[in-house]
């Protein structure tokens, strides 16, 4: 796996949807519309622009969502999977779409165990302008992770809100009673 916008270091997946699951199909033929049109909200869009190879370079791309490198990584190895369809939000995805979403990380995070043999991952959306989101187009952080890459990493994500180091917590619920 080599970080190259080369048509053969791309991997392809087929379709995921699964017709066994009841009410599939017609979810995922009648995905959400609000903010949702690639008419009304594409244009400019990196994330639609997925063909672009100067600004978005492909690890893996599917029918419904592709995966991307991320151009300002957080680690080696740090891939956004996206949405074909102009979407903002993680709750308007189709079911197809959910499911293939889900299917290339898995893929994906086996490309990146054989090239960077992380110790562990963070897996993250930023759901709106409150929890960070950027870039109006839903994409889904893989950030691979390695002991000692951070001082104390207990608590991942938590830290993104004040009041969540892992001691204090423990010790107020020693000071309530807590034999935890």
């Amino acid at each position: 796996m080599t970080r190259s916008s080369d048509p053969t270091t791309r991997a392809s997946l087929g379709g995921t949807s699964r017709p066994d699951v009841p009410g599939e199909e017609s979810e995922a033929t009648q995905p959400e519309t609000v903010k949702d049109s690639p008419a009304e909200s594409a244009v400019g869009c990196l994330f639609c622009q997925f063909q672009n190879s100067s600004s978005n370079e492909l690890l893996v791309e599917g029918q419904e969502a592709y995966v991307r490198w991320d151009n300002y990584p957080a680690a080696l190895g740090h891939v956004e999977i996206v949405p074909k369809r102009h979407v903002e939000s993680y709750f308007a995805l189709t079911a197809r779409e959910h499911a293939e979403m889900y299917a290339l990380i898995r893929q994906a995070r086996q490309m990146i165990d054989q090239q960077y043999h992380p110790d562990g991952y963070t897996i993250g959306v930023n759901e709106g302008k409150a929890a960070g989101r950027t870039i109006d187009h839903l994409h889904v952080h893989l950030i691979p992770r390695h002991g000692g890459d951070v001082p104390d990493p207990r608590g991942g994500i938590r830290h993104v809100l004040p009041g969540t180091n892992p001691d204090k917590w423990l010790a107020s619920r020693r000071d309530d009673g807590d034999q935890t």
